[in-house]
């Protein structure tokens, strides 16, 4: 097998910044809302993005309390600014190797904007595609890249660390790979899809990236 293109996930597959959208969700819908939600509660708003859940959710009021979140979530993105031990290396191993990179992610354009900013991964990226208010598409946005790269499904691996992840590079025809090495990681879940190979860590996953290339 000859991979070609890698695609990733962003929230808890380069980065923990699931407890930084967590924090931000926190403090506007307190603010706005008045009362604090639980982590599982905010996790149910996911799927749109960031535009998205603030149109439900505060519809007569969404810009105001988007801006509100991507400043909360700039003020809190420097605790979690570093991409997981290891990371960095393997996107160095897969440039080294002439391997096409690229993201595709639920988040909003402008909390892209800012872990990629914070983390310094952006350089590694040719393509990111964001998420959309109507909600997250991304077997769709994974054939964007492929058809972008002009290479075949087969030829190309996406890396996320949800159930969603999993389905969605089947959907689109690619090498599915769990990346379950967060806290966050939904562990069960995506091992009970059967994804093409599965890691718990990263140093794992570096040692197939040198072993396949």
């Amino acid at each position: 097998m000859k991979l070609k293109g890698f695609i990733f996930d962003l929230d808890g597959t380069l980065l923990n910044t699931l407890p930084v959208c967590y924090t931000g969700f926190r403090k506007v819908l307190l603010k706005f809302l008045g009362r604090e939600y639980s982590d599982q509660e905010i996790a149910a708003l996911f799927g749109p993005s960031e535009e998205g859940v603030f149109k439900k959710v505060l519809p007569d009021r969404w810009e105001e309390g988007l801006q509100s979140y991507l400043e909360e979530y700039d003020q809190a993105h420097a605790e979690f600014a570093k991409p997981f031990p290891g990371i960095e290396d393997a996107l160095e191993l897969l440039l080294q190797r002439g391997i096409k990179l690229a993201i595709v992610s639920g988040k909003g354009p402008g909390s892209m904007s800012i872990s990629l900013r914070h983390s310094g991964l952006g350089r590694y990226f040719e393509l990111v595609i964001t998420g959309s208010e109507q909600g997250a598409d991304k077997p769709k946005h994974i054939k964007e890249i492929l058809q972008a790269w002009d290479v075949s499904p087969f030829e190309v691996a996406y890396i996320g660390d949800t159930a969603y992840d999993i389905i969605a590079a089947k959907n689109a025809g690619t090498f599915s790979v769990g990346a379950v090495w967060a806290n966050t990681a939904q562990i069960q879940q995506v091992m009970d899809l059967k994804p093409s190979i599965c890691f718990t860590n990263v140093d794992s996953f570096r040692q197939w990236i040198e072993q396949l290339t």
